[in-house]
């Protein structure tokens, strides 16, 4: 039977970047400022943000930027990375990664990651909650004098003196 098998390089950076997300030290793949960009509009779960192949039919060449964390060994770090790359890609395609490429564009710590993480989505939502919360506020003040000022007409309208 004639055919051929062939994978998407969207395919493959999905394997690997599924692949890398419980690397110890790894903070993150870094997209570059676009890539950057849109990740600080919107949450994203696209893993594959970052991660450049050139697939072919029996080879898989990988580059990326990534972001490690402050105090870790980044050669043990890219090791773990091209070992687990060429595992996951050749384990589900037989593809045989010949060239593994990364660029650490960035070091963190991982504190200083977590509160860069937060996107302009995540800002938009904690300012609408905090404004649901300070209108509501408002509208029961508003309440509250709107009920006081009737009953001061009340008391207006009925005779002062007998």
């Amino acid at each position: 039977m004639r055919g051929e098998l062939t994978f998407d390089d969207k395919v493959i950076q999905k394997i690997i970047g599924i692949a890398l997300e419980n690397i110890d030290g790894l903070l993150t793949v870094d997209g570059g400022f676009f890539s950057n960009i849109k990740d600080k509009l919107v949450n994203s779960d696209d893993v594959t943000s970052g991660i450049n192949t050139e697939v072919g039919k029996k080879q898989v060449a990988v580059d990326m930027d990534v972001v490690v964390e402050y105090g870790k060994d980044i050669e043990n770090i890219y090791d773990e990375m091209k070992d687990l790359i060429a595992n996951e890609v050749n384990k589900m395609t037989h593809l045989d990664v010949i060239e593994v490429n990364v660029n650490v564009v960035d070091i963190k710590t991982r504190e200083d990651y977590e509160a860069n993480r937060e996107t302009v989505q995540d800002k938009l939502s904690n300012a609408t909650e905090s404004t649901g919360k300070f209108a509501s506020k408002q509208a029961d003040k508003a309440k509250q004098s709107l009920n006081r000022g009737q009953e001061k007409v009340k008391d207006n309208m009925e005779p002062r003196v007998e």
